[in-house]
């Protein structure tokens, strides 16, 4: 890593910290990105404990770029505003929009001399029922609505991943959202249970029979009735005890049941936000968000469009708010 680097137009330096990775973006004042990072220092893998490792990832991430470009502002979301982050940046509730991310945001001062202004997170609670939580996912929704403000107005997002997100958008802000922990919920079943001992590894079946057997989660997953799920998961033993199932296909099958369960609940709650033509988008890895697009297609929904990697836009909007840097000339920021 060269020292001292200093890019022409550089106006931001914003970080998408999560649990597992740190994200870098040095941005000018446009929002685009000039250059950016990554590497695996998440806040659970920090290259020393505590508040020292925090620094030190900072720096190796983001030396070069403070150095080169001294007064840019730094901005930050994700889990380092968790209380287990650099420091807690408490949840806003809902309703809320990047104004009001950025009017509650908290600064830390790092031991380079500059001060990182960190995201809080977006909580839902409803009084009939148990509270939600999200981190990290609100910046990414801000990114989508600052390029698509035809957005803003109502629709619903999925954020699928470890712990997916369906979130529903009014007038520019979240007023309500369901996490489901699908992904994790996979990974334990797999690597975890007695249903990952029928699984190989290191065995690739052909994609059309994966898709083929994703297909047939989903539809037991749409066929399914109350309390049924427990159930269903079991199949994905016993189809491959019998040999009704390959091995090789019992975890693209496991897959499309709790995916298909996930979307069942989700459209559900959603329902009335998806009525007379509101937008559905999906937002994350290409990979994960085809498996979404072929389960809701079995399930007779086409999302509006699909978007990834949103987070370098959405630090850059928290960033306006918080009055950190101009808006571009002639663009609309209100979100």
């Amino acid at each position: 890593m060269e020292t001292g680097r200093k890019r022409d137009g550089a106006a931001l330096i914003a970080l998408d910290w999560g649990t597992s990775s740190l994200r870098g973006f040095l941005m000018d004042g446009a929002g685009t990105v000039l250059e950016q990072r990554a590497n695996a220092h998440g806040i659970q893998n920090l290259p020393q404990p505590g508040l020292p490792g925090f620094e030190q990832a900072f720096a190796e991430l983001c030396g070069d770029w403070l150095a080169g470009n001294p007064g840019v502002p730094v901005v930050a979301g994700g889990m380092v505003g968790s209380a287990q982050g650099w420091a807690e940046a408490p949840y806003v509730a809902c309703p809320a929009d990047t104004g009001t991310l950025a009017g509650h945001a908290i600064a830390v001062d790092s031991a380079a001399g500059v001060r990182i202004l960190i995201a809080p997170g977006v909580t839902y609670a409803p009084p009939d029922a148990p509270p939600d939580i999200l981190r990290g996912e609100e910046i990414q929704i801000a990114g989508v609505l600052a390029d698509h403000p035809d957005w803003a107005r109502e629709a619903c997002m999925v954020l699928p991943g470890t712990h997916s997100k369906w979130v529903q958008i009014q007038d520019g802000r979240m007023t309500r959202f369901a996490t489901y922990m699908t992904g994790e919920l996979f990974a334990v079943l797999t690597k975890h249970s007695i249903l990952g001992r029928l699984m190989p590894a290191d065995v690739e079946a052909d994609a059309d029979a994966r898709d083929a057997a994703f297909a047939d989660g989903v539809r037991a997953a749409r066929a399914s009735g109350p309390g049924d799920l427990s159930h269903q998961i079991f199949a994905a033993r016993t189809l491959g005890i019998t040999r009704r199932m390959a091995p090789d296909l019992l975890k693209d099958f496991l897959s499309g049941l709790l995916i298909g369960h996930e979307m069942v609940s989700g459209l559900n709650r959603m329902g009335a936000a998806l009525g007379s033509g509101r937008p559905l988008l999906l937002i994350g890895d290409g990979m994960l968000c085809r498996r979404y697009v072929q389960g809701l297609g079995l399930l007779g929904i086409e999302p509006t469009a699909r978007l990834e990697n949103t987070a370098p836009k959405g630090l850059f909007q928290f960033a306006i708010a918080a009055g950190l840097i101009a808006p571009p000339a002639g663009k609309d920021t209100h979100v």
